[in-house]
Formats: structure tokens, C-alpha cells, sequence
């Protein structure tokens, strides 16, 4: 179980201290535990249900009618905000909250509506980014274990390739090659597969190899695919990578290609002229 100080719920639900403070005393809502210290935290059942009561408090119910309803009409009323047109941030706390909950049905019904209403693009950049933000700061405090990781990447992941299998085939005239991949010991593939789509959507051929792939296994690629571009990205704080090593690698094995290198812990990698940093996918575009 979670333990989450009145900052980090702060930080998660939108909801100031003071106010959390102001509902407490008013409405004895939430009901803060206390420490052995005798400090104040919240729980995962408190969390969840601040979500809930911070999205119908910001689409127009006061805090003094959603203290009426029971948890089951505070939910209930929160998936029918997630299936309209209620913004953005109304679909990030709605996938937050179903997350919590390991309830894939709701999740996937909050992102499927969002990409209906706004398109995978836009869903990718304005919900699912900003989401996963969230779930990182779940992940400092310590109160997200890795089911709850694998239960969100896997209905992501399946989302982006069902978007990228249903995309028209349809090449440019003169299209790119483009080879991706993560280095050795990197499995987390989401925002390889959102450049998998943005990339295949410009015309562009692309040659998909995914996660955990050794730099010695990309030897025959250069001669049967030719990439003039390859996409490579790593976040994760690797023990044994040495990256000034990957980088010189990669350009010694495709001297031909360019390297577009996302990832925080890429970061400091661009100091070989052929590797360019991705921040974003509008720097992604301006190779397409």
C-alpha cells in the first residue's frame, strides 16, 4: 500500500494543501492516517478517491453535493465525464484513476474515447505523456510497483501497434529507410512505437526491431536494409552502459545513416555530429 504526504497528493490530484486541509476540517473529507511521527499521509483508497472528487469538482460539482454521494456514484458519474468530450485533463485522471483500480475495461474505454475525439496523435501528446508524468511521480514516492507498470505499458502498447498495422501502406515517392530499435537491457518501447507511427504516417519505410537489442546482432543490417535513419532511445539508468561507447558503435556500424537519440539517458549523446536529440515528436518531423 501507498503512503503519499499532502504534497505529493497535491502534485497527483490538483488539489492544494490548503483546500485538503479547509475539506478535512468541514467535511472530515479525506481522513488523513498518521505516523508513527505522528505525520499526516494518505493512502492508496485515499488517493483514488481524491482523483475522483478533484475531476467532478473541476467539471462544476461543489465539494458540499459530491460529499453526498456514495464512492459508487462518485465513479459512476466520473466515467460518464471520461466518455464526453470533457477535455484532456478529465481523460488523464480518468486513466490514473482506472489504472489504481487495474481496471482495464475503464482504461480502455477512456483511451479508445480520446482517440476517437481527438486522434492518436493528439492523445499521445495531450493524455498519454502527461499521464505517464504522473505515473512517475508514483513511482518516486514509491507507491507504484510493477504490476501496475506492466498493466499500463501493455494496453498502451497494444493501442500503438493496432495504429500502426491499420495504417495505409502507401510509400513516397522517393521514401527513407528508417531502422529502430533500444539498446541491450532497455525494454521500455512506448515512445518508439508512437515514432514507429509517426513515421510510417509520413510515407516512410521502417524497419522495426523493438526492445533489447545487442549492437553485435545489427551487423547484416547495413547491407540488405540501408537505414538513412535510425531511432534509438533509452530511460532507463543502465548499470553496465557506457554511453559514449553505444554512440560511436553505432556510428562506426552505419556511417552512412543519421541517429536520432531520445531518452533522458541519451541526452549527453549528441556530441557525435551524426546523432541528433529527439525531444519531441515535432523534432522527429523535421526528419520526415
Amino acid at each position: 500500500m501507498g503512503q503519499f504526504s499532502i504534497k505529493e497528493i497535491e502534485q497527483l490530484t490538483g488539489i492544494r494543501a490548503h483546500t485538503l486541509r479547509i475539506w478535512e476540517q468541514r467535511y472530515d473529507l479525506p481522513k488523513p492516517k498518521r505516523s508513527g511521527g505522528n505525520v499526516r499521509y494518505y493512502d492508496d483508497t485515499d488517493l483514488r478517491l481524491l482523483l475522483n472528487i478533484a475531476l467532478l469538482n473541476r467539471n462544476g460539482l461543489k465539494i458540499s453535493e459530491i460529499i453526498k454521494l456514495t464512492e459508487k456514484e462518485i465513479g459512476a458519474r466520473v466515467d460518464l465525464l471520461a466518455s464526453s468530450e470533457g477535455g484532456m485533463s478529465v481523460q488523464i485522471h480518468a486513466m490514473l484513476s482506472a489504472m489504481l483500480d487495474l481496471d482495464e475495461s475503464r482504461f480502455n474505454r477512456v483511451l479508445t474515447s480520446c482517440i476517437l475525439q481527438s486522434g492518436l496523435e493528439r492523445t499521445m501528446m495531450e493524455v498519454v505523456f502527461p499521464f505517464m508524468s504522473k505515473i512517475g511521480l508514483l513511482w518516486q514516492t514509491g507507491s507504484l510497483n510493477t504490476a501496475y507498470e506492466h498493466f499500463m505499458s501493455a494496453l498502451l502498447r497494444q493501442k500503438l501497434i493496432v495504429a500502426i498495422d491499420g495504417q495505409d501502406e502507401k510509400l513516397l515517392p522517393a521514401p527513407k529507410n528508417f531502422l529502430l530499435f533500444l539498446p541491450e537491457g532497455e525494454y521500455h518501447e512506448l515512445g518508439l512505437l508512437f515514432g514507429h507511427y509517426l513515421i510510417k504516417s509520413a510515407g516512410h519505410r521502417v524497419l522495426y526491431l523493438g526492445a533489447n537489442m545487442p549492437l553485435d546482432t545489427l551487423e547484416s543490417i547495413d547491407q540488405n536494409f540501408c537505414p538513412d535513419y535510425i531511432l534509438t532511445s533509452l530511460t532507463s539508468a543502465l548499470p553496465i552502459f557506457n554511453q559514449t561507447d553505444f554512440t560511436t558503435q553505432l556510428s562506426q556500424k552505419f556511417p552512412s545513416a543519421v541517429v536520432l537519440a531520445t531518452g533522458e539517458q541519451l541526452l549527453n549523446a549528441t556530441h557525435e555530429k551524426t546523432i541528433h536529440y529527439i525531444c519531441s515528436p515535432d523534432d522527429l518531423k523535421k526528419f520526415l
